[in-house]
């Protein structure tokens, strides 16, 4: 499936998705922000936007077009929903998430973009880079470093903890004087029919 990748300016947004609704991507998928807020030129919320051309044809599959654009923190795009009404819950959820506050959104309630997931009273947007964890503010991080410090782009290795009643890593025939030092063997270990015998004796 052949994939177009659009960045706009925030003026240019609402445009654009109108312009690529007319030109066959029909078909609203989802859109979402991306918190690049720590960027050291053009800080801002890359909000996206994922539409498909579900026409087929001989010569390809269906087109899809990812529409990007980056908005500084603090201002307002315009919403979407008069051209894709679908847009509204996704739009709710990228304001509660990410602090994005669209203009001109409607959903046919009245009501704005109000809560969506997140439980009355709470405080904040989780999906910011900014945003605190409850977790991390009541206990320290049990790392010797923090998430992200380090060389190594490998994660930190984790001791495994086998379940109850697994043996170790080593299997196979257990070794005899293992067995005497455990008390599983010796002279007084009664010896029953042998599992390999079949002669029947």
């Amino acid at each position: 499936m052949p994939q177009e990748d659009l960045t706009v300016s925030p003026p240019e947004w609402l445009r654009a998705v109108r312009d690529a609704r007319d030109r066959g991507h029909t078909f609203f998928d989802w859109l979402s922000a991306v918190d690049e807020s720590d960027r050291d030129e053009d800080p801002g919320l890359d909000v996206l936007c994922h539409l498909i051309d579900p026409r087929p044809t001989p010569e390809r599959d269906q087109r899809t077009l990812l529409l990007r654009t980056r908005v500084p923190l603090g201002e307002r795009l315009h919403s979407i929903t008069g051209i894709f009404a679908g847009a509204a819950w996704h739009e709710r959820e990228t304001h509660e998430m990410f602090g994005q506050d669209f203009e001109g959104f409607v959903d046919g309630t009245g009501l704005g973009l109000r809560p969506l997931l997140l439980p009355d009273g709470f405080e904040g947007t989780p999906l910011r880079k900014s945003f605190v964890l409850a977790a991390r503010a009541t206990r320290p991080w049990p790392g010797g470093k923090e998430p992200g410090e380090g060389h190594s782009s490998k994660s930190p290795s984790r001791r495994r903890v086998a379940a109850p009643g697994v043996p170790g890593t080593e299997w196979g025939p257990r070794d005899p004087e293992l067995d005497l030092a455990d008390g599983l063997g010796g002279p007084d270990r009664v010896e029953g029919p042998d599992p390999t015998d079949r002669t029947g004796s």
